[in-house]
């Protein structure tokens, strides 16, 4: 089965960056991106699925209580997709706000890049 843009893209948004079960977070990484992925954050550069994963968990350990949400509905136009996300506590308003940019191929995210459009500042 393969997956569109839209499932990729909401896959990688809530089955993995929300995912804190490491084995379900696995088993979403090796159906979602391809092994050879790069994904662009705002301060760094990630190759590949095994330096994805590591980062997800890097993310969830940072900051275990908060949750992504989507941000409206995902856009597709032919093999890129794009979603909106709010970032923060669960239940409590964002922290951040962003978006991701996937550029797929073949079922999976080959290229992804992540958009900080907006950082809450101390209350």
């Amino acid at each position: 089965m393969t997956s569109t843009v839209a499932d990729l893209m909401r896959r990688n948004l809530l089955d993995v960056f929300n995912e804190p079960d490491p084995g379900r977070r696995a088993a979403a990484i090796a159906e979602t991106y391809a092994e050879d992925v790069v994904w662009h954050e705002p301060d760094r550069v990630v190759r590949g699925r095994e330096a994805l994963a590591q980062r997800a968990a890097e993310l969830r350990a940072q900051s275990p209580d908060w949750v992504f949400r989507p941000d409206g509905l995902v856009s597709v136009g032919d093999d890129l997709g794009h979603l909106g996300f709010r970032y923060g506590p669960a239940g409590r308003p964002p922290v951040v706000t962003g978006m991701d940019i996937a550029h797929c191929r073949d079922g999976v995210i080959v290229e992804l890049y992540t958009l900080v459009t907006e950082v809450a500042g101390p209350a």
